[in-house]
């Protein structure tokens, strides 16, 4: 579904915001760094507030550049390993800090322990999450399985916070957060499960 999402809005909606920045020789990388750094600030400035959606606003207009980098890359023919690279590292920055900022928030105006906590165990078993597969892959194996990819964990905590802030509901927030919780440990266990099954076999065939 997000995939499809993915495809209409970097194919049709920013289309020509990706031909405005090839003509002006814009780098790709310094896009992704802009938008990297938009989703901090946002995140940061915002949410530790308790100003959900204007944060959650101010993010979305830069989140998008995570699919304006990559297209403009295929355009100009400059796709580098060293800008998967470059991508993959700055959307660790931009996922840390929206949680991050969440978790000031529930330290802050949100006051409550237990989903600073749960907010805390979100960021860190996405950023294992992230760290399981790229490992796995630099070992020769593959861990591309589980139920909760960046993506769907970015539009879900996203989509909630924003809708919090609309109707000054934080259970919306606290479902998203329980969700994210449960589907990135299961992803987790996942990817470490796969993985072994792998290394098992190659030691069995070795």
């Amino acid at each position: 579904m997000l995939d499809h999402i993915k495809g209409f809005v970097q194919g049709v909606v920013l289309a020509p915001i990706v031909r405005l920045f090839v003509a002006l020789k814009i780098s790709p990388d310094a896009v992704t760094l802009v938008g990297t750094i938009g989703v901090a600030v946002g995140a940061l400035a915002f949410y530790p507030r308790g100003e959900l959606l204007a944060g959650t606003v101010f993010i979305t207009c830069f989140v998008f550049s995570d699919l304006i980098d990559g297209a403009m890359a295929r355009a100009v023919g400059r796709t580098s390993k060293f800008g998967a690279f470059w991508d993959s590292t700055l959307d660790r920055f931009g996922d840390g800090a929206v949680f991050g900022g969440l978790a000031l928030y529930f330290a802050g105006p949100g006051d409550s322990d237990l989903y600073l906590a749960l907010t805390l165990w979100c960021l860190v078993t996405g950023a294992v999450t992230s760290y399981a597969r790229a490992r796995a892959e630099s070992l020769g194996f593959t861990a591309n399985v589980g139920i909760a990819e960046r993506a769907d964990r970015l539009v879900l905590i996203l989509v909630m916070t924003g809708l919090a802030g609309i109707f000054s509901l934080d259970m919306l927030i606290y479902i998203a957060l329980w969700i994210l919780a449960v589907a990135s440990t299961i992803t987790v266990v996942q990817r470490i499960w796969t993985v072994r099954r792998q290394a098992l076999a190659e030691e069995a065939a070795s």
